[in-house]
């Protein structure tokens, strides 16, 4: 058995359930990519690719061999939409970072502004409701908050991309409603990640935004007309 053929079928036992070993080292590479992305290293979106290919196998239980009895396609689905925006992202902060002075992060973090906010919002409003007749039509396990999950997933990574600070309090919602699902699903390592994610996100939240208010812009002086005036 090759190094692939070994990644692909490996299990260990976790308080006498079967894991994946793919599920935790897809997992490894999410939080690799997470901490790339709190120190806006480029990096982060390649790495987070890895992970999602691997992590896409462990929730296509109908596909691939896994021990749980339930397939996520929102989990899974998610995998594949990561996969297309962490391009975009990968293609945003490598241009930024062509574009800035060496050694410089490759995104400035600032809030989005009331317009962005909304689109968002409607966005997220938009992108569960049309998930969730798919995903329950498809027998996925969970189908509304499966559905959260993934449109919630997508905004946070777009946002990332954009350098919204927001985009943190995103995940923390999604952190929020994955824990419960994967833990009754069976995904312990998942489960697990997400509640590390979770406290990874309050911190990566503070630290864009103390970043967003250092580089705030300073306020231009008034002219000697309108200080008078």
């Amino acid at each position: 058995m090759g190094p692939l053929g070994w990644l692909l079928d490996a299990q260990v036992s976790i308080a006498g359930s079967p894991v994946l070993v793919r599920e935790i080292v897809g997992n490894v590479f999410g939080l690799a990519s997470a901490l790339l992305g709190l120190r806006r290293v480029v990096w982060a979106w390649p790495v987070g690719m890895i992970g999602n290919a691997l992590l896409f196998t462990v929730f296509l239980g109908g596909a691939f061999a896994t021990p749980q009895a339930h397939d996520l396609y929102g989990q899974a689905g998610r995998q594949v939409f990561f996969f297309g925006v962490s391009l975009y992202g990968w293609w945003r902060w490598s241009r930024n970072r062509r574009r800035g002075v060496d050694g410089a992060p490759a995104v400035e973090p600032r809030w989005a502004t009331g317009r962005e906010r909304l689109g968002l919002l409607l966005a997220a409003v938009a992108g569960t409701a049309a998930a969730y007749p798919v995903l329950a039509a498809l027998g996925s396990w969970g189908p509304l908050p499966d559905a959260w999950i993934l449109t919630g997933s997508l905004l946070a990574t777009y946002g990332m991309a954009r350098g919204y600070v927001d985009f943190w309090l995103i995940w923390i919602a999604v952190d929020a409603v994955g824990v419960p699902l994967l833990l009754r699903g069976g995904f312990y390592p998942s489960a697990a990640m997400y509640l590390v994610y979770g406290a990874f996100c309050v911190w990566g939240l503070a630290a864009w935004w103390r970043t967003s208010r250092a580089t705030r812009p300073a306020p231009i002086p008034p002219t000697y007309s309108e200080a008078v005036a």
